[in-house]
């Protein structure tokens, strides 16, 4: 989102007041003049010209602008790499000049430099200095009355437990995949579109990677048919193990059976002892 109001930890569209062999000076109001280096320099920009820059600190902590959009926004939440590691934190690379700084109280554990972490971007408080943190359920907020049963949303895995994956949703949200849910393989740092199965009372979202009820059913019916057509048949039954369905189908047995209760109905398929097979029209 790009503002009028110049603020550090945001992109806003400044104008150009002045021109010197550094680069540019922006009109940044409040902040006063601000840099745009010249190295960010291309043919249309000049004296009278706004231009749309992200504000951000230098290495001296001094208001410095950048055409450069971050990897990930002041607040937001995202997968980034670690560069390197000194006795002040873990540094990463966030699309900017200056690297991002996860000091050490911010850590979950030592980072290593070459690995990619779920991390927070945020602004200190004490010191007005960018950094990020590792530590992401406590910066999850609740989604209460934010989304309805079967919402399609973004979530980003950023750690397991017994339970199941834990996520976070739209960036901020806090997720789970209750692992007995779950029928694909799923990895640390993926990003992956799910749907709302429920809101608790925490504001903590149960999440699914499939749509529930009837939106479900219609294009997973076409997944099955189209399985079934390949042969004819499926050496499925209603008490086959939900180990043969996956091997099969790559479903839940709760899916399975609302699929087999559709397309029975449909008069697409017969059921028999020991197999189902495919009615041709």
């Amino acid at each position: 989102m790009i503002t009028a109001m110049a603020q550090l930890g945001e992109r806003c569209s400044l104008r150009i007041i002045k021109s010197r062999n550094s680069g540019f000076y922006l009109d940044a109001g409040d902040l006063g003049e601000i840099l745009l280096p010249g190295t960010e320099y291309t043919p249309e920009l000049h004296v009278g010209v706004d231009v749309s820059v992200f504000l951000y600190l230098d290495s001296s902590d001094r208001p410095i602008a950048t055409r450069k959009i971050p990897l990930a926004m002041p607040g937001e939440i995202a997968l980034l790499t670690c560069t390197a590691a000194n006795d002040m934190g873990a540094f990463f690379d966030w699309g900017l000049p200056k690297e991002l700084l996860v000091p050490y109280r911010e850590q979950a554990k030592p980072m290593i430099p070459g690995r990619h972490y779920v991390v927070k971007v945020m602004i200190d408080e004490k010191s007005g200095r960018f950094v990020g943190s590792q530590r992401i359920a406590r910066h999850l907020i609740s989604a209460a009355a934010r989304y309805q049963d079967g919402d399609r949303v973004q979530a980003l895995l950023w750690g397991k437990t017994d339970l199941g994956y834990k996520a976070v949703v739209e960036g901020k949200y806090n997720g789970l995949f209750f692992a007995n849910q779950v029928f694909q393989k799923l990895e640390y740092g993926q990003t992956v579109t799910a749907y709302v199965l429920e809101t608790r009372s925490d504001g903590k979202l149960t999440l699914g990677l499939t749509q529930v009820g009837r939106k479900k059913i219609t294009p997973m019916a076409q997944q099955f048919l189209e399985k079934l057509k390949e042969t004819g048949e499926l050496p499925l039954t209603d008490d086959s193990t939900p180990a043969a369905i996956q091997k099969h189908l790559g479903m839940s047995k709760k899916s399975f059976k609302q699929v087999v209760g559709q397309l029975y109905k449909q008069k697409k398929i017969a059921l028999e002892p020991t197999r189902i097979v495919w009615i041709d029209d």
